[in-house]
């Protein structure tokens, strides 16, 4: 496992003052909020992915203070709903990592992005195929023995025709993530996968089933890519319990009373299992209706 960090004992960081009062806890204290952080994991690798639904609504309510405080290696960004040249460079290109954002070509829809602090050896935007190219939907980071991906699965919810592009998408990708596993180094693969995969994964799962979102064809497809082509889920590796959820529907009181959908991990090939030391969802800030879900690696 090669170590991307590049994490400082003490100092200021572009949206605050980080002030260390102990080995295992910093403060940053910022003009909108302050945030108690672990300054020291342990970690070897720290991946955090995101749903922002728009990158310039999350940074209003304080994504990148919260970033800043993280010490990620990699950030999966998906649904960034911008053009970079609309993206102001001293607010969306954070101190410390090379940026590389995938625009679709509708303005305002869809859209990913890779955060790195290690540049990386190589960047691929798309996989040569419609819709995901068009949609800015996939974007690879690779670097020695390891790649790091941020995917925007299509939503099949809002009618006959959105459900049969996503499982045409489910249909295209497949072959890519078997050669993937022909390849000689690991993947992490965080998306916004649009699917929960058990019923342990969303609150209501029982009137859901004929949604989709939680499809018996949807969740086959996920069983063949975890039973069959061998990935593995990097959250229910370590986290088996319920009421884990990472997105909330904005109508009633979803969020208040955790009734969500896991939608949002990182899936990782079999050489990382070992590997994988901790994951959770962050849920003391809300910066859209997705929860930022953050995994370490270790050596």
């Amino acid at each position: 496992m090669p170590n991307l960090l590049n994490k400082e004992q003490f100092g200021y960081y572009s949206f605050g003052l980080v002030i260390q009062f102990s080995r295992f806890f910093s403060i940053l204290i910022t003009g909108q909020a302050l945030f108690v952080t672990p300054f020291y994991t342990g970690a070897v690798m720290r991946v955090i992915t995101v749903n922002v639904n728009g990158i310039r609504a999350a940074q209003r309510k304080g994504f990148f203070e919260w970033l800043s405080t993280q010490h990620a290696d990699v950030v999966c960004i998906q649904e960034t709903k911008a053009h970079e040249s609309q993206l102001d460079e001293r607010l969306f290109y954070p101190d410390g990592y090379h940026c590389y954002y995938y625009d679709a070509e509708k303005k305002g829809y869809s859209g990913t992005a890779l955060y790195c602090r290690k540049k990386p050896n190589k960047v691929t935007r798309g996989l040569g195929w419609e819709p995901c190219d068009s949609q800015a939907r996939y974007i690879q980071a690779d670097f020695d023995g390891i790649s790091v991906v941020s995917m925007y699965v299509p939503s099949g919810s809002s009618n006959d025709e959105a459900l049969a592009r996503k499982l045409s998408f489910h249909e295209q990708i497949m072959p890519h993530f078997k050669s993937l596993r022909r390849k000689r180094r690991e993947y992490i693969i965080c998306a916004d996968w649009n699917t929960c995969h058990k019923p342990i994964d969303l609150k209501n799962w029982k009137p859901n089933q004929k949604n989709s979102g939680f499809l018996p064809e949807e969740r086959a497809w996920l069983d063949t890519l975890f039973d069959e082509v061998g990935y593995i889920d990097g959250f229910r590796l370590l986290n088996q319990d319920a009421d884990e959820y990472t997105w909330w529907s904005n109508r009633g009181q979803a969020y208040a009373n955790n009734v969500g959908w896991r939608l949002d991990y990182p899936v990782i090939t079999p050489g990382l299992k070992s590997r994988a030391s901790a994951v959770s969802v962050f849920r003391d800030q809300r910066f859209s209706d997705h929860a930022p879900v953050i995994i370490d690696f270790t050596d």
